[in-house]
Formats: C-alpha cells, sequence, structure tokens
C-alpha cells in the first residue's frame, strides 16, 4: 500500500489504499546492490473498482493504457530506471498520475469536412498536365 494520496488533479486524488506496491529485485544497472536489494516497483491501481476516477476517465484510460491494463481492469505500472527504491517508486506514481492526466483532457472537436477552393482545383490540374506533358516528351524519338 501507498504512504500518501495521488494528486492528479482538481477532480482526481487517488487515495493510499487504492495503490499497492511491491518491490521485486531489478535486472538493470547497481552491480552487487541489484542482487540483495529489491530495487524495482510493481505499482498496483484497480482502474475498474477505483471511486476517485470518473467514468469517462476509465473508458479513456482503458484506451491509453493499452497492455499496462489486464483483463480484471487493474493498471499495473514496473519502474526499473533508477537504482534506489524510492526513486523508482516516485517514477511509477508519477507515469500513473501521467496517464490519468491523458485520460482527462478533453477530447478534440470533430473534425469538419471541407471542400478545396476552385483556385486550388485549377492549380492542382494544371501542375497535373504539366506533369504529364514532361513524361510525353520523354518518349522514344522518331526519325523523320
Amino acid at each position: 500500500m501507498a504512504q500518501r494520496a495521488l494528486y492528479v488533479s482538481d477532480k482526481i486524488t487517488i487515495e493510499p489504499w487504492e495503490i499497492v506496491e511491491s518491490f521485486i529485485h531489478s535486472a538493470g544497472p547497481g552491480g552487487q546492490n541489484v542482487n540483495k536489494v529489491a530495487t524495482s516497483v510493481q505499482l498496483r491501481f484497480d482502474l475498474k473498482n477505483s471511486p476517485s476516477v470518473p467514468p469517462f476517465v476509465k473508458n479513456r484510460t482503458v484506451k491509453i493504457a493499452g497492455r499496462r491494463l489486464n483483463k480484471d481492469g487493474v493498471l499495473v505500472l514496473e519502474a526499473t530506471k533508477h537504482r534506489s527504491q524510492e526513486r523508482n517508486r516516485e517514477d511509477a506514481r508519477e507515469r500513473l498520475k501521467e496517464i490519468l492526466l491523458e485520460a482527462s483532457k478533453p477530447l478534440p472537436p470533430p473534425r469538419r469536412k471541407t471542400k478545396p477552393t476552385r483556385g486550388s482545383v485549377e492549380r492542382r490540374l494544371k501542375a497535373k498536365s504539366n506533369r504529364s506533358g514532361i513524361k510525353k516528351m520523354r518518349g522514344s524519338v522518331s526519325d523523320d
């Protein structure tokens, strides 16, 4: 269980009991320290059953998280970048925050279809005919 609440935004604050952190042996840099100390952090957040996250954010997070979300709706993040357990813990919490912030952004407005202007159509057709003329000039030369 995490030590303190994770503040994501004004509307989203994840309570410490919702985040489960486990520490495992890391395979990265650290020499003999890697063999002795469990510095890698595996953060688990039950997105599906979380009361802290609004439903629309949950739906978008499912798309953003991809393979990091298991079939039970639990988001699993592993942090092995740093040599110390505390820095890996902060890294995992920061990545969770970034995912939830990305999911909470408003959707972009839908694209409005536009028609090309008459001038742009004419320029495109003129360029095509010029190119066609260039290619026709590449033909075989006749002996007249």
